[in-house]
């Protein structure tokens, strides 16, 4: 989700030996000349105690209900995506509830448009995500993983849905509307837009990890973790969003298929997903965790490949040529003979690379960014590291129980089923 604010985030202060960060409140982009700054916001609440996650149950944030669309209103919003009509915006509909106040849109995707909006009952702000899949397969299986993953886990750093509109009848049934928390913004904005302090990073790679280890204890690959699909707020609050890809970790199917519908960003896959290693584990998301810790260390991306054989060059630039066992790791022939043709690279150190980095950050990194994904550490290991020592507690850090066999049905059989099939499963996850 790609979100139209500036943020500034003030450096981080210590409260009860647990750290707490105050920052301004987000104001919109604009033409006009922005206000004066707003003061800062108390520190955001302790991470501690947190509930824990229960499939169903809302852990932080209060269900809106929307109802059917029978009661509904058609609003139309301007956006300044590319390309722009004759008056440099273009007019999205949204056909949600007379419940909805629609704000402003405040981002745009491949086939989906989120606005802000009111919730008049509650005056809860929200998210509404617009999402227009049928004309692709791929779109419809993104749209459905993304539906029932976000209903499965309920956890302060996953975003929630909040609601889902109901259709009319299957017969107009051409749009799908999440409702979703609203957040202020994402950390690939916040990258690109300011320093981070190490107190920062040692926050945001926590909670990352911790919905990490909610997905993982459920045996949910998350698959495209990037600094765009982690949202924040104000109070730096992060939740990962974006299950458009993920995956059971137990499913024994074969993964000849996956770069298929794997499209994202190359930047933060790990090198088994291009060298075919025997299987996907769930160490290719901590890989990904590893790539954001270190973009958000320098400023940018470490590994930002233009192409395949570029993203793993540049991969081996600097953790050098594979061992023999790392090397025997890798199933294909065709990848390792890749390999071998390579000149010989020696392992460049990381403080070389980030000299102002503490050495404990420097530790946690090369344990996410270990070639081979066996010897990889595990969420759990990543959380009791003594990095992020001033936020682990074992006791608020919940897991989710592992997602039922039958869950993942549709991905097992999606080469058989039609884009009317796929639409008729979205639709009885909306109804039910």
């Amino acid at each position: 989700m790609l979100v139209l604010f500036s943020w500034d985030i003030f450096q981080g202060q210590t409260t009860n030996n647990k750290k707490r960060f105050t920052s301004p409140v987000p104001t919109r982009a604009s033409v006009h000349p922005p206000p004066p700054p707003p003061p800062p916001l108390p520190p955001p609440p302790p991470c501690h105690p947190r509930g824990t996650v229960v499939p169903g149950v809302p852990v932080t944030t209060r269900k809106v209900e929307s109802g059917t669309s029978s009661a509904s209103t058609t609003v139309a919003i301007m956006s300044r995506a590319q390309p722009p009509n004759p008056a440099g915006s273009r007019k999205i509909s949204f056909n949600v509830s007379e419940q909805y106040d629609i704000q402003d849109v405040v981002g745009e995707g491949a086939y989906g448009v989120v606005c802000s909006a009111i919730h008049k009952p509650s005056g809860q702000k929200v998210a509404i995500k617009k999402i227009t899949p049928f004309d692709h397969s791929m779109f419809c299986l993104r749209t459905l993983r993304e539906m029932k993953l976000l209903r499965y886990f309920n956890h302060e750093n996953i975003i929630s849905i909040l609601d889902i509109q109901k259709p009319r009848s299957y017969e107009t049934f051409n749009e799908v509307y999440l409702i979703q928390e609203l957040m202020e913004t994402d950390m690939h904005r916040v990258i690109r837009t300011q320093d981070l302090s190490d107190d920062h990073c040692q926050y945001f790679i926590y909670q990352t990890l911790r919905a990490l280890k909610a997905m993982h204890s459920a045996n949910v690959l998350h698959r495209d973790l990037k600094p765009s699909n982690l949202l924040l707020n104000a109070n730096c609050d992060l939740k990962v969003c974006d299950f458009g890809l993920a995956r059971s970790a137990a499913s024994q199917e074969d993964n000849s298929g996956f770069m298929t519908e794997y499209v994202a960003t190359r930047w933060y896959r790990a090198p088994e997903i291009m060298l075919t290693f025997k299987e996907y584990t769930k160490a290719i998301d901590v890989w990904s965790v590893g790539c954001i810790l270190a973009e958000m260390l320098s400023g940018k991306p470490l590994f930002p490949g233009k192409d395949y054989h570029h993203q793993l060059t540049l991969i081996l630039d600097v953790l050098g040529t594979p061992t023999m066992e790392d090397y025997y790791g890798i199933k294909s022939r065709r990848a390792r003979e890749y390999i071998r043709s390579l000149p010989f690279k020696k392992k460049v150190p990381f403080r070389t690379l980030f000299p102002k980095t503490s050495d404990l950050a420097l530790d946690l990194l090369e344990k996410l960014l270990a070639f081979n994904p066996v010897k990889r550490i595990t969420v759990e290991e990543a959380l009791k590291h003594p990095y992020l020592e001033p936020y682990h507690d074992p006791d608020d850090e919940p897991t989710a129980p592992p997602i039922p066999e039958e869950f993942f049905d549709f991905d097992k059989h999606k080469d058989n089923l039609s884009k009317e099939q796929l639409k008729q499963l979205i639709y009885q996850e909306i109804m039910r």
